[in-house]
Parts: C-alpha cells; sequence; structure tokens
C-alpha cells in the first residue's frame, strides 16, 4: 500500500501513456495522409508538453525574483530541462512527419524555423546555469533568461498564421471527431508523464544543492589563503 501510495502518479501515467499507445495504434488512420498521420499523437502532445514547461519556466522565474527562494529556482530550471527534451521530441517528429508529406526532412518552413530556435533558446538558458557557479546570481540570471526567452512560445505557436507556411494552420475542427478525441487523450497522457518527471526532477535538484551547500561549506582552503600582504603598521617606521 505504501508503495502504491508513493508511485501512484507513476502508475496513472504509465496506464495513460500505454493506453495512448495502443489507441494511436488502433483507431482508423486518417484519409489524406494515411498511416504516417499517427506520428501526430506524438508530435502534437510533444509540443504542448514543451509549451507547458517553459510557462512553468517562467512561473519559477517570477516567483523568485519576487521570493528569493531557490526552491522557485529549481522549479524553473527542471521544467526547463523537460520542455528542451520534448522540443527536441516534437522536432524530431516533425521531421520524420515531413519527409513523406513534404518530400523531404528540413525545409526553411516558419514552424519548423521558429520551434528550433525555441529548442537553441532553452539550451542556451540550460548552458547559463552551467556557466554560474553561485547560485543566487544563477538564479537571478537564469530567472531573468527564462522570462525573456519565452518570448518565442507564442511566435512559433502563430508562426503558421503570420507567415506563409507549408505547416497546417490550427485545425480544432478540420480532424474527424475519433482523431480528435486520440489525440486529446494523447495530449492528457503526456501531461501525466511531465508531471512525473518533473517530480524526480525536482527531488534530484533539491539533492544537488544539499550536495552543493555541503561542499561549500566543506570546501577546504587553498594552499596560501591565510597568507597575506604586510600593511605599513606591520613593517614599521624604520623598514
Amino acid at each position: 500500500m505504501t508503495l502504491v501510495r508513493r508511485y501512484w502518479l507513476e502508475s496513472v501515467a504509465l496506464v495513460l501513456i500505454t493506453l495512448s499507445v495502443f489507441r494511436s495504434m488502433t483507431v482508423a488512420a486518417d484519409v489524406t495522409q494515411g498511416d504516417v498521420q499517427r506520428l501526430m499523437y506524438v508530435h502534437v502532445p510533444s509540443a504542448w508538453l514543451a509549451f507547458l514547461a517553459f510557462g512553468v519556466t517562467v512561473v519559477g522565474s517570477v516567483a523568485w525574483l519576487r521570493t528569493r527562494d531557490l526552491k522557485w529556482d529549481r522549479v524553473a530550471a527542471s521544467s526547463a530541462e523537460i520542455g528542451t527534451v520534448f522540443t527536441g521530441l516534437a522536432i524530431v517528429a516533425g521531421m520524420i512527419w515531413a519527409r513523406p508529406v513534404w518530400g523531404q526532412f528540413w525545409t526553411w518552413e516558419p514552424r519548423l524555423v521558429t520551434t528550433s530556435l525555441l529548442f537553441f533558446i532553452y539550451l542556451g538558458y540550460l548552458a547559463l546555469r552551467r556557466a554560474v557557479l553561485d547560485p543566487i546570481q544563477r538564479a537571478r540570471r537564469a530567472a531573468i533568461m527564462g522570462i525573456v526567452a519565452f518570448v518565442q512560445v507564442p511566435i512559433v505557436y502563430e508562426s503558421v498564421n503570420w507567415w506563409r507556411s507549408l505547416h497546417q494552420t490550427q485545425s480544432r475542427n478540420s480532424i474527424d471527431t475519433p482523431l480528435r478525441i486520440t489525440l486529446l487523450f494523447a495530449v492528457i497522457a503526456f501531461t501525466f508523464v511531465y508531471a512525473v518527471l518533473m517530480r524526480r526532477r525536482l527531488e534530484l535538484a533539491r539533492i544537488e544543492a544539499e550536495i552543493e551547500d555541503r561542499q561549500s561549506v566543506d570546501e577546504p582552503e587553498l594552499a596560501g589563503a591565510g597568507i597575506t600582504a604586510p600593511t605599513l603598521e606591520e613593517v614599521g617606521p624604520g623598514a
């Protein structure tokens, strides 16, 4: 019972993902695109999770700037890592879909280009965090970048409407009901996966913070650190 209580979120996510895969493989294929359309049940939920994760990064960044509580910095960082992974997955799934539909894996198409830019922006965010050792300075700089970087998210979402694009526009009512239900179920399942990953990454981030604090306290002094330059008073007037 204790294990069930502890891992209930993981259990729910596993069940939902299993049912989602089964549903996506058994629902009727799209009339126009055929079986390749089934990639939509990975591509769209991955993009949704990227947007969700980067939105949580903004919330964590703003909360840190307001409270200076490092737990919010850990929330922002953890969510950004997960969002970057799912952005990469969305790009890969989109490229695999593009090969049979567009005839090539990559083209300089607005949705592909802006999504790739989003991916590299958040890679830069994660690199910034690695480059700054002081936790307060790291949190401050990352919070500012985490807020500014989110500007790219609406650009990605609206890119197919703002520029001429091979990518289809938002199509809430242009797909059949069984496909729409399957897609919605996949989005819900992926959201639970995000919750699981976020929960585990926050636990790891807390442990990392504790180790970092312990190392900063127990760090031995460098040889010669206690040696200081002599002052005029120490040298004396006759020296």
